[in-house]
This record gives structure tokens, C-alpha cells and sequence, in this order.
């Protein structure tokens, strides 16, 4: 691992994986574990590694529920997260499978909550249908005249993965560049040059995984961003130690909002034992923002001068307009939770962290639902990565690495 190489180095390698959150350093631990001795080179932004949206998130492991079935993130969901729970295993990462509620709070509820079930048991996920007595079996706080028990799903710190990752790509020889921002991309029959402030790679391929900066750094090979990246701001409340026992699990709302990929307030008992509340999902105005306010005025132009996001303004104006007054007001989200947890009162809870997640919108103002691997050449670029994408990381890495290995 380093800080850079030499001031004005030109430098070779097979593979620079530009990117040191988790789908980059899964994906440079799969090429490495493919070929032995490959020359892999990670370069991050960031003074270490997983520093955005791989730390920024309540750490649930997925099982693969929600996930239209034959999509992207129905088969990399269910097979990454058992790939994860072994790597996790093999390598110190503690893991909790606390399984999660799916709960109907009233009968309007139920058909999606069947329709929920049928999509999990088509994925090949273990679900269990449970009327109101089985919701308190397993969490006995919460009231609903219905719910699915998922009892696969679980919850891990997507930080300790990343550095554990990390490890491996460096104990495996590959090379871990911190804190050097690429800043142009050129393919030509021979290779790409990737260009640093300080140095220039020149690589036999090179894979994206650049999370909120994907986009651009897609356009870098000439890509036109037709579909954009649009900043979601999620925040969540954090529950007082001495009551976070009203939770053992995750308890989750059914999903509402055909169009939507967000999930809705939900709870998770993380892997350290505190229980968050969260998140929403309203519009950031920078993308790597320092605090939960934060204004780029760059983002900013850049968002409200597409299209897609006026029109994914004017599709869903009731939703939009609920996520920031529930953003707002802590008052507003607690009523939500108490469908559902009646016990929890609003002194229960504190403001908590908050994390910007990357959703690519086209200019219909559809939010891409899957992954989105994009392939221009020597370069593969992971334009897309929404959640399941931690969850899935080491299969998504398998998918990239795999296609790197056929241009080598």
C-alpha cells in the first residue's frame, strides 16, 4: 500500500482498478485470485480505502427478496452473500444473521406481501409466510396483521470487509494507491494510459468502480452520460443503547412505489448491537459532501440541469415531498416507525449518521433498478451499483474480473 508512485512516473501494469471501495477491491481480489502474480493496481481517492458508500450503510447482508427475478441483482445478491459470509468467516469479519420481518401492518398490505413472497421463493430464498403470532415469535414488539420471516438475512460492517480485502489484494502482491485521484482515461490497440496527478499508468485494462463519480469517469473514454448519477442523501436515527432492545433483528415496511428501488424506514440491529432507524432518500446537493448539508455547487448544476431528475420530480411528487419532510422532522419519520413499533416514542432516538448513496436516473426520470456493467474495450466501467451491491460485492468482482481476464 502507498500514497502514490514517484512524481512523474510512468508505470506498467496488467490491470488498474480505479476505485478502493468494496466492488473495486472485490474485483482486484478476484483477478488476483484467478491469476496468481497478475500485476493489479488499485487506485483510490480517497486516504483509504472504502471511505464512501462501502462504510456509509446499516451493514445488512441481503438475502434476495425484493429482486426481479432473472435480474442482475437477483443472481449476484444470492450467491455473493454466501461468498461473502464465507470470506467474512475465513478472515475475522463478524458476521450476525439476526434474519429480518417483513411487516403488514394492515390487510391493504397484504397482496404485496404475498406478491413479495412468491418473488423471494422464485429467487431461491428461504422465506417463511407468518400471520400476527409469528411476527411477535421472532420480534415481539412488533404488530402487523401479517409478515415474512427471511431468516438468511444478516448484518456485517462493509468497512471491516473492505479493509480485509484490502489485505488480501496486498498479501496476494497486488498494489493499493491512496489518495491519487485519476484524472483521464485513453484506450488505444495496446492499452490504457490512466493519468494521476503524479503519474501515469499504462495498463493492458482497466476497470471503473467509481460509485458517485461513476458517470464521469465513464465519459473519460468518451461515454455519453445519457443516464446520469443522482445524489440520494439517506439519514438515520439512532436509538438510545437502553432501548434498542425493541428490535432484535431487521423489521422492514413492505416495499411501496413501483419505479422505486428504496425500501422504505425500516429498522436494523446492527453487528455492534446499536439499532438504527433509516434511511430516507432525498436529493443531495454534492455528491461527496463533508457534512449533511453540504452544497457543491458543481453537483448541484449538474443534477437540476438534467432532464431526468425534473421528471423523476414530477412522477413522484407525494414521495418526494414525504422523504424530506420525514427528513426534517424527526417527529415526522417516528410516526412511520410506530406503524409498525408502536412501543418506540419519539425521545427515543437521536440523529444519527447519514450517507450519500449514487443511483444512475435516465433522462425519462427512470431510476436504474440493476446493475450496470458497461463495457468500452480495455475498459469495463460499473456505471451502476445500488443496493444489493455491497451484499453482492464478491460476485459482482467475479463478473468484472472475468471480463478483464478475456482482454488480457
Amino acid at each position: 500500500m502507498s500514497s502514490g508512485a514517484a512524481s512523474g512516473a510512468t508505470v506498467a501494469a496488467d490491470v488498474v482498478v480505479v476505485g478502493g471501495g468494496i466492488l473495486g477491491l472485490a474485483t482486484a481480489f478476484r483477478l488476483l485470485q484467478a491469476r496468481p502474480g497478475l500485476a493489479v493496481v488499485v487506485v483510490e481517492r480517497e486516504p483509504d480505502v472504502g471511505r464512501g458508500q462501502s462504510s456509509r450503510n446499516s451493514g445488512v447482508m441481503h438475502a434476495g427478496l425484493y429482486y426481479a427475478p432473472g435480474s442482475a441483482k437477483a443472481r449476484f445478491c444470492v450467491a455473493g452473500k454466501v461468498e461473502l459470509e464465507q470470506f467474512c468467516a475465513a478472515h475475522g469479519v463478524a458476521v450476525a444473521r439476526t434474519g429480518k420481518v417483513v411487516a403488514a401492518v394492515d390487510r391493504s398490505e397484504v397482496p404485496a406481501l404475498e406478491a413479495l413472497a412468491e418473488r423471494a421463493r422464485t429467487n431461491g430464498v428461504e422465506i417463511e409466510t407468518i400471520g400476527p403470532d409469528g411476527v411477535r415469535d421472532h420480534e415481539p414488539n412488533v404488530h402487523a396483521v401479517a409478515g415474512l420471516w427471511s431468516p438468511n438475512t444478516a448484518v456485517t460492517d462493509f468497512g471491516a470487509v473492505c479493509v480485509a480485502l484490502r489485505d488480501q489484494v496486498l498479501a496476494a502482491g497486488g498494489q493499493v494507491v491512496l489518495g491519487t485521484p485519476v484524472t483521464g482515461l485513453a484506450a488505444d490497440s495496446s492499452g490504457v494510459r490512466v493519468t494521476t496527478p503524479d503519474t501515469t499508468w499504462r495498463a493492458g485494462a482497466v476497470v471503473t468502480c467509481t460509485g458517485l463519480q461513476s458517470d464521469r469517469v465513464a465519459a473519460m473514454t468518451g461515454r455519453r452520460r445519457e443516464r446520469r448519477v443522482v445524489p440520494f442523501r439517506g439519514a438515520w436515527l439512532r436509538v438510545r443503547d437502553d432501548r434498542a432492545d425493541l428490535v432484535r433483528g431487521n423489521v422492514y415496511p413492505v416495499p411501496v412505489g413501483a419505479g422505486l428501488p428504496f425500501l422504505g424506514v425500516h429498522l436494523t440491529r446492527r453487528v455492534d448491537g446499536q439499532l438504527w432507524v433509516g434511511p430516507n432518500a432525498v436529493l443531495a446537493a454534492a455528491r461527496e459532501g463533508r457534512r449533511r448539508w453540504s452544497v457543491d455547487p458543481a453537483d448541484l448544476r449538474d443534477a437540476l440541469g438534467f432532464v431526468g431528475t425534473w421528471r423523476l420530480g414530477a412522477r413522484f411528487p407525494k414521495v418526494a415531498a414525504n422523504e424530506l419532510w420525514r427528513d426534517l422532522l424527526v417527529k415526522a419519520a417516528m410516526r412511520e416507525v410506530r406503524r409498525y413499533v408502536p412501543d418506540l416514542r419519539d425521545e427515543d432516538v437521536t440523529r444519527g449518521p447519514w450517507g450519500v448513496r449514487a443511483q444512475l436516473v435516465d433522462r425519462a426520470g427512470h431510476l436504474v433498478d440493476d446493475f450496470d456493467i458497461r463495457d468500452d474495450g480495455r475498459v469495463i466501467h460499473l456505471v451502476n451499483a445500488p443496493s444489493p451491491a455491497a451484499t453482492a460485492s464478491l460476485a459482482i468482482g467475479g463478473e468484472l474480473a472475468g471480463r478483464v481476464l478475456a482482454r488480457l
